[in-house]
Order: C-alpha cells, then structure tokens, then sequence
C-alpha cells in the first residue's frame, strides 16, 4: 500500500503522547493521553490490513514477525546484557527504584538465564526499567495474527451462511474481543499463555478491527469539525472522570469507555493530521518522519530521559542518585515543567541518534578528510 502522510502523522502524534505521558505530566493530561494513545497505534496498525492477507496467512505472520518478533528479539537481549551495568554506573539503584515504590536489583546468572528463556519463549522478562514500552511489540503481534485468524473464521462462516459483505466478519472479530474482555474483565478470567493474561492484547484485536472498518468507511466518515468536537468532548469527560485507557488491570465500565476514547481519540488525531498534511511545511515532514521511525523512539526513550534527568538533579540540588528514579524523576514533577523538557529529549534524541548511525559513514569520511587536511 502507498505511504499515507495522514496516518504517519497520527503516530508520530502518537508516540510523542506515548513520551509525555511516561514523563509523568499533571494529571489531567496524564488522563488525557493514557484513555487513547495506545488504542492509537492499534487502529493505525489495522489500517493498513489488506483483505489478501486472508489468503496469505502464513506471509502475512512471516512479515508480522520479522516486524515486531525480531526487533523485540533485539534490543530486549541488549537491554537485559546492560542491565548490571545501568548500576555499574548508576542509571539504576536500588534506593529510588520506579514510581510504584519498588525498586530493581542486578541479576544474578540464574535470573539473567531466566529472563532471556523468557524473551525468547514468551516475549516477556525484558528489563522493564529501561524497556518499559515493550509490551507493544507483543501486543501488536499477537494482536494482528489473532485479528487475522478470526476474521478468516468468521468470513467462512459468513460465505457459508449468509450474503452479508465480509466487512460484517470485522465487525464480528470486535464484538468477539469485547465480549471476551467483558467475561475477562467480570470473571478474571485470563489466558495464561500470554504474559499479565492477554487484557492488552484482545484489546489490540478490537482497536486493530477498528482500524479496518475505518478504513473501508474512511471517505464517509470524513473530517467534520462537529464530529472532532464532539470527540473532543468526549476525551476531556474521560480524563476528568479518570476513564482506564489499555492497562493490563482494568473494570467492566471499560467496556463501553475504553471503546468510545479510544475511537474518539483516533477520530481526533486524524482529524487534526490532516489540516496538518494539508499545511505541509516544517511541522508535517517532521511528524512524518517522527511517525515513520517510531520503533526507535519506543526503545530508546526511557534512556535519553536520563539527559533530563541530570539537568533536574542540577536545578532543584537534588540528590544525584535520583537519576536512578524511573521513568523519571518524581520530585515536583505535576507542577513544574520538566516533563515538557523529558518530551523532548525522549523523542528526540533517539531520533537524533538514528540520523548519526544512518549518516556514520559519510561522517566518517568527512572527519577523516579534515583530519587528513590538517596532518
């Protein structure tokens, strides 16, 4: 499918709400961001489902792998060979711990084992401290095969016995994931081979089924500006009313709001994106380019918010191994306007370090030529 600058935009809107939000930013716009941004993604990622994937099921899977297995596969090995060290040097301490008022130690061998047997086996026991966005690449993955598998189902059983169109097999896929987050939700009920029960990731089927029906409905639904209002409206009652955005615990009334933010929050972002890609200009190209590298920013943002965090000690005399404190540091943090600065440097110095690996060997060369002119 050819590039769409429109839902490029909508994640690099995304994943800059992914930053702010683990930045820890007042509550209300901590509310705001966490009752839609990962739906976001979901329904982004289902736009892009083709119905010839129904018929290719084992390249489809084959590709969903590469993309998501693989590169989860990656940075949670290295992640997990650099953890001792984050304490070595003090990235990470066992007197600041994270938010919750735990705290994370080195590991042994045994544990170190324990958790690769785990990434590779389960996508799960990655060092939560510095990869705490690593759920997503399992929970898209399991999200798009188990979408795809029971779309075929349903198509087949739809074929078989009526004459509706197959976009009724979607929206059977999304009635089936509510209906099993719904008996999730009310009985605790969960799937024990998928890591915290698999509530993220039946809820990545729906929105992922979202993103489709989205799609074929896409030029009827259009962009109304009473439309945007009225989502609008209804994300600001969702995070005053502190609504559950896709948390791996959750009650039954998520059910009918998760649903509504979700969809609403997506409706929004895309509405804005596309006054956005039609002004063109600086701030298009740079979401674009922002929503097409996202992988790294998922990876390394929680590790350049350490940049800040330095800055932070520094500002307020705190004590320096504070920048142990993950994600961020918590002093003060819903009144002042750090976690503006932690935005930033999450978003963009992954970004800043991928443009310098990709340009290493023309930079290289160039240092190579001054230091040759001045020899």
């Amino acid at each position: 499918m050819a590039r769409n600058n429109v839902i490029s935009i909508c994640k690099g809107i995304a994943i800059i709400l992914m930053v702010a939000g683990h930045a820890e930013p007042p509550t209300l716009i901590s509310n705001f961001i966490y009752i839609f941004h990962m739906p976001l993604f979901f329904i982004t990622a289902g736009y892009f489902f083709s119905r010839k994937h129904l018929d290719a099921p084992w390249e489809f899977c084959a590709r969903r792998f590469k993309s998501l297995y693989v590169p989860f596969l990656k940075w949670s090995v290295l992640f997990l060979v650099l953890h001792n060290l984050w304490f070595e040097i003090g990235l990470l301490n066992e007197q600041f711990g994270n938010w919750t008022g735990g705290v994370t130690h080195p590991y042994t061998w045994r544990q170190f084992f324990q958790r690769l047997f785990m990434i590779v086996t389960s996508m799960s026991g990655y060092d939560e401290f510095m990869a705490g966005a690593f759920w997503f690449f399992r929970g898209l993955l399991v999200a798009s095969i188990m979408f795809l598998v029971l779309n075929r189902l349903f198509e087949r059983l739809i074929d078989k016995h009526t004459d509706l169109s197959p976009v009724w097999a979607v929206i059977a896929v999304c009635v089936a994931a509510l209906a099993f987050n719904a008996y999730r939700l009310g009985f605790g009920f969960r799937i024990q081979t998928i890591p915290n029960g698999g509530l993220r990731e039946v809820w990545g089927v729906f929105f992922f089924g979202i993103g489709v029906l989205y799609r074929h409905y896409e030029n009827a639904v259009g962009s109304r500006w009473w439309l945007s209002a009225g989502c609008l409206a209804v994300m600001c009652v969702g995070a005053w009313s502190h609504w559950c955005g896709m948390n791996n615990s959750g009650q039954l009334r998520d059910i009918v709001t998760l649903p509504l933010t979700g969809v609403a929050g997506f409706l929004l972002t895309r509405h804005v994106a596309s006054i956005i890609e039609a002004a063109g200009g600086f701030v298009s190209r740079l979401l674009v380019y922002i929503g097409n590298n996202t992988l790294y920013v998922f990876v390394f943002h929680i590790i350049s918010f350490k940049a800040v965090s330095l800055l932070k000690i520094w500002w307020y005399g705190l004590d320096p191994a504070q920048i142990g404190c993950h994600m961020v540091i918590h002093y003060n943090n819903h009144e002042d306007l750090f976690w503006l600065l932690y935005t930033v440097a999450g978003t963009a110095i992954p970004l800043l370090g991928l443009e310098l690996w990709r340009r290493r060997r023309s930079l290289i060369s160039r240092f190579s030529g001054i230091a040759a002119q001045r020899s």
